[in-house]
């Protein structure tokens, strides 16, 4: 068991690279000590009729939980030694999990999903095979549909993707989960993208490779309730649009070219309003306007760029993704 910075390779990661497993299957924990059980089951099940039962792990992800999460992973661990779990200190995000356990996986393949089932591990058998046997390097997952989802959180969550297509180098797709079965080759590649503010929905596509997507309708929760508030999947989505994109940028400069542009015009219409009928005092509400409008440009303008200069303060500063409380 180790506990620290997890920057090298424990005792038990290096028994298990000289028998490595045929599967890991990475699943990311954020208070679900109502959802691990279930999860393992469903997934156990999976794997008996794919006959990789002696031939796959698990990887949990514990990522700081308040509740009983770790306990119900551990308790797992005890009656299989097929069980694996990273333990946070605290809580630094889904991005960081998934980052620890393409870490600490060490399987042939790779699949990533949640604890919750709404990623259905029914589809394993066919993503692995599109992997195994379809000449993929990875096999992606979407949700068809948002039923049952909350109509305002759907009416952004499309406009997120829209606008992502629209600003960034990176084709990411409508509706595209994190959970995915991926080859060796294309976990490595993953991992060699160490930035610290992570996007995976940005990543997964970034690194290339050929890669089939599989579409499902949207399952609720098997327990528990969701982590993502509405603010922090606007701030989520803020680290895509800026992880993916210079596009704020260039449109921080159009504004003030535009703002520029603007107030020639209103200073030539001064210059004629002054020479051919005087200079009358009048106007000042629109005058006041223009000031808001000039401010509020430049008020946009250092914010995108506050953005920008903020990652790159958080990527200087070199700390680690995570930071490991214990493993197994």
């Amino acid at each position: 068991m180790k506990v620290g910075i997890y920057d090298e390779v424990s005792e038990d990661n290096a028994t298990r690279m000289e028998n490595p497993p045929e599967f890991s299957l990475v699943v990311p924990c954020y208070n679900e000590e109502e959802s691990v059980g279930i999860f393992y089951k469903e997934a156990c099940m999976i794997l008996e009729k794919m006959n990789l039962k002696n031939r796959a792990e698990f990887v949990f992800v514990d990522d700081g939980s308040s509740d009983k999460t770790l306990e119900e992973i551990k308790n797992l661990r005890k009656k299989d030694t097929r069980v694996h779990f990273v333990s946070f200190s605290r809580n630094f995000g889904k991005e960081s999990a998934l980052y620890a356990g393409l870490l600490k996986a060490r399987g042939t393949y790779t699949a990533t999903l949640d604890a919750d089932l709404q990623d259905p591990p029914s589809l394993i058998p066919v993503m692995l095979d599109a992997v195994k046997k379809g000449g993929f390097d990875c096999a992606a997952t979407r949700r068809s549909t948002r039923k049952n989802e909350p109509k305002i959180r759907s009416f952004f969550a499309k406009k997120f993707y829209k606008i992502m297509k629209n600003l960034s180098n990176v084709d990411v797709v409508d509706g595209a989960r994190d959970f995915r079965v991926m080859s060796e080759k294309y976990k490595n590649a993953v991992l060699s993208l160490k930035e610290k503010n992570r996007f995976s929905k940005g990543i997964f596509p970034w690194v290339g490779f050929n890669t089939k997507w599989f579409s499902y309708e949207n399952i609720e929760r098997t327990a528990g309730k969701t982590k993502w508030s509405f603010w922090s999947l606007f701030v989520y989505s803020l680290d895509g649009i800026i992880g993916f994109s210079t596009k704020p940028l260039v449109l921080a400069a159009l504004l003030g070219i535009l703002s520029i542009f603007i107030s020639f015009i209103f200073l030539m219409f001064i210059i004629i309003r002054k020479t051919f009928w005087g200079d009358e005092v009048q106007g000042w509400a629109s005058m006041v306007c223009i000031m808001i409008f000039v401010a509020g440009i430049q008020l946009s303008v250092i914010g995108i760029m506050g953005l920008y200069i903020s990652r790159i303060y958080t990527e200087v500063k070199s700390r680690p993704i995570f930071i490991v409380r214990e493993e197994e």
